[in-house]
């Protein structure tokens, strides 16, 4: 059995947003939304930075920040936004880059980006103001 722990997503849908187990922090794919959960359209710049926003928000609440941030997937409607999405992403990242990946596909709410990201927050505590479930997952 492994103690794992999930933080809950503000909007009513089935997946949490955010787990932590052994020392890792999973993070739901993030697309570019308000902080009232409404799609922020406009070019892949200003998407991303929207997208990164959250994924910094749900890294606080786990006492993270990007620089804990070791693995990163990323989805872009159009690899021809590539190099745009590479300018606006490379500025959120002043310790360093994780380790990354991009693909193409179709996105859900016709955005242009969605980021998934993993991190290493070993034995830092959640901070308050997040929804937990905590309980125990036995192993398949």
């Amino acid at each position: 059995m492994s103690a794992i722990t999930r933080i809950a997503s503000p909007l009513p849908l089935p997946f949490s947003r955010a787990t932590i187990a052994g020392g890792f922090l999973f993070l739901s794919g993030q697309i570019p939304m308000d902080a009232n959960g409404q799609v922020v359209r406009g070019d892949i710049r200003a998407q991303t930075d929207a997208a990164i926003a959250r994924i910094r928000e749900t890294l606080a609440l786990a006492g993270a920040g990007l620089q804990d941030v070791v693995k990163v997937t990323v989805w872009l409607s159009d690899l021809a936004l590539f190099a745009d999405f590479n300018d606006a992403y490379k500025q959120h990242f002043q310790d360093g880059f994780p380790c990354r990946s991009t693909v193409e596909a179709k996105l859900a709410m016709e955005v242009d980006v969605e980021i998934e990201v993993q991190a290493w927050i070993g034995d830092k505590t959640p901070r308050g103001g997040a929804s937990y479930t905590p309980g125990p997952v036995s192993e398949a």
